[in-house]
């Protein structure tokens, strides 16, 4: 039975031509009190510690975040993705996503801790020999050691397996040793442990090591001078001939790529989920500030404007809200059901996440991008007094702008999600081709003009995902027909492909999530929710028909053109809604409570 349910589960990426029913996702309404109750230890933990200390922290106090990462560890903060066994809390992976939610109101802290948990500590908990695990994840867990990871090199950033650090084995076969250069090392200031990726010899691919802070031949630079984040520590670090022993090898030789790819899967979702804490935050003060702030005689909430741009805000929050907790549950479930068949927990965890490596992509780059969208209208909304460095505006702007780069830039995820999908396809795991060609078909028949059942709960609003899911197929059906495995090559369009299916999952992920609280809470209870799904519906539509438009001329002529293009318009059809009142409700929601409030 266990088999059965795991091969009837959706699989990533089949939300492009599998139907997906309100029931079946999870939403953030359904999280337990106890999983409220860490998130709001997490809370406590952000408004006493870190926010009345954040100018300690942006400057740079000596040994301020080393501290801050202390009295995490203390609470237990720092062993939420740890097994119990090594001295963690265990706890389920949509649990984690919730704390990274809750983290990311931290600003340069949510940055320090993302590095230690994710990809500081996890290579271990995923890779680790027994041995490695039972040194190393107590200490981890407790914030008794800090943990960075050296991936990235001055000539290796996103091509991450072309780095040329290397590990030489030494003649009694004891020890490697290490000789290269990384940069952008998140926590390296104060690091006790550094997971380091090398080449041996001639290898094609990474190996990783376990390297500890105080052996010899490891030197640093000073402290990057950055845009944002300000806070967290980035240096430079120098190996030199750095003796590793041979059991510090992180799982076995040349398999250090696949784990930078595995642990960079959970580092894209958990970024993706974590600016929702910048944007609650972001949109709490810029909502505080218009209504104190007085122009005209009158608060500057009350002026459709500042309305617009706080109902924007929200809703765009409330789409990657409801998106990242999908597909964290999606993830969750996944890994509970391979477990179940048998496969070990490790494994399983891996391969869990892996499968919806699309999803990961999906919500870094959507989220990465809503967090730079809040913070720039909460210092539109602050006017002049979001341009000072005195107001919070300035430091949430700038910290904003690095999600878009780390975790893999929103271009190579971009490409990566359209390229996995294909892959997946071309491989047969994912049922593409027969759906895509079906769409092909339907283009030269004649349009089905009836009406979806008004009866039905966004009837209408489900229909339009329906036909935007075609309108991906059809473009990415013709695309990979053009140029077959050469689409790698032709970046803009797969760019364009790709901000097609992310707007289509937002979309649908904040459709299901309506449909399933008005189940729970009734439809007069979730008034604004529903206009949030239909605004931000409305704006997705209008996306997927640019994006497939500017596709489609990139790389088709003269009547096939003409078919393509009619193609597009038959599948981003929706009837016109009352945007501004629907924006002005949910405004008026946000202001009332002072908050985001969803």
């Amino acid at each position: 039975m266990e088999a059965v349910a795991v091969n009837n589960a959706i699989k990533g990426g089949e939300f492009l031509i599998r139907e997906t029913k309100a029931q079946d996702i999870f939403i953030p309404e359904e999280f337990t009190e106890e999983q409220r109750m860490m998130a709001q230890a997490c809370k406590d933990f952000i408004d006493k510690e870190v926010n009345p200390n954040i100018y300690d922290m942006d400057s740079m106090k000596e040994g301020f975040m080393a501290s801050l990462m202390d009295k995490a560890g203390e609470l237990g903060l720092l062993g939420v993705g740890v097994p119990a066994e090594y001295g963690g809390l265990g706890m389920s992976f949509n649990t984690s996503m919730l704390i990274a939610d809750y983290v990311g109101a931290g600003g340069s802290f949510s940055t320090a801790y993302g590095a230690h948990t994710g990809i500081g500590t996890l290579p271990i908990v995923y890779y680790g020999s027994e041995e490695q695990k039972q040194k190393y994840l107590p200490k981890l867990a407790s914030g008794e050691w800090k943990a960075s990871y050296c991936l990235t090199e001055p000539d290796a950033g996103s091509d991450a397996n072309s780095g040329k650090t290397k590990a030489v084995l030494s003649e009694d076969g004891k020890s490697y040793s290490i000789t290269g250069q990384k940069m952008w090392i998140s926590n390296a200031g104060f690091a006790d442990l550094l997971i380091v990726f090398a080449k041996i010899a001639d290898d094609k691919d990474l190996t990783a090591f376990i390297v500890e802070r105080t052996w010899d031949g490891i030197t640093m630079n000073d402290e990057e001078k950055k845009l944002g984040i300000k806070g967290s520590s980035t240096r430079q670090v120098f190996f030199n001939d750095c003796k590793v022993p041979v059991d510090a090898m992180l799982s076995t030789r040349g398999n250090g790529f696949k784990i930078a790819v595995n642990i960079l899967n959970i580092g894209r979702i958990k970024l993706g989920v974590g600016v929702l804490g910048g944007c609650k935050s972001i949109i709490a003060d810029a909502t505080k500030y218009a209504k104190d702030r007085k122009q005209f005689k009158t608060p500057i909430a009350n002026f459709g404007a500042i309305k617009h741009k706080i109902a924007q805000m929200a809703t765009k929050s409330y789409a990657n809200e409801s998106a990242s907790y999908r597909a964290g549950q999606n993830i969750e479930d996944n890994i509970n059901a391979l477990i179940a068949s048998g496969m070990p927990e490790g494994e399983a965890k891996l391969k869990g996440v892996e499968q919806f490596a699309i999803e990961c992509a999906i919500i870094k780059v959507y989220g990465s991008e809503v967090l730079e969208f809040v913070a720039n209208e909460g210092v539109q909304i602050y006017g002049g007094m979001g341009f000072s460095e005195e107001a919070p505006m300035a430091r949430a702007y700038r910290d904003a702008r690095i999600t878009k780069i780390y975790e893999g830039t929103n271009e190579i995820n971009r490409m990566l999600l359209v390229g996995t999908i294909i892959k997946r396809a071309m491989k047969g795991e994912l049922n593409l081709m027969p759906a895509a060609m079906a769409v092909a078909q339907e283009l030269t028949s004649i349009p089905s003009f009836a009406e979806a059942d008004a009866s039905e709960l966004f009837a209408e609003e489900k229909e339009v995902i329906k036909n935007l899911k075609k309108a991906v197929l059809m473009v990415a059906g013709k695309a990979v027909q053009t140029f077959a495995m050469q689409l790698n090559d032709e970046q803009e369009i797969m760019m364009n492909i790709a901000d097609m299916i992310i707007e289509i999952y937002a979309a649908e992920s904040t459709i299901l999530r309506t449909e399933k609280l008005i189940g729970i809470k009734g439809e007069a209870a979730c008034e604004v929710q529903v206009a949030m799904t239909k605004v931000n519906l409305y704006e997705a539509v209008d996306k997927v028909n640019r994006a497939g438009k500017e596709a489609i001329a990139c790389f088709t002529k003269s009547d096939e053109q003409k078919v393509l293009l009619m193609g597009i318009k038959r599948y981003t059809k929706l009837n016109p809604i009352n945007t501004k009142d629907a924006r002005r409700l949910i405004a008026d929601a946000v202001i009332e409570a002072g908050e985001y409030c969803f």
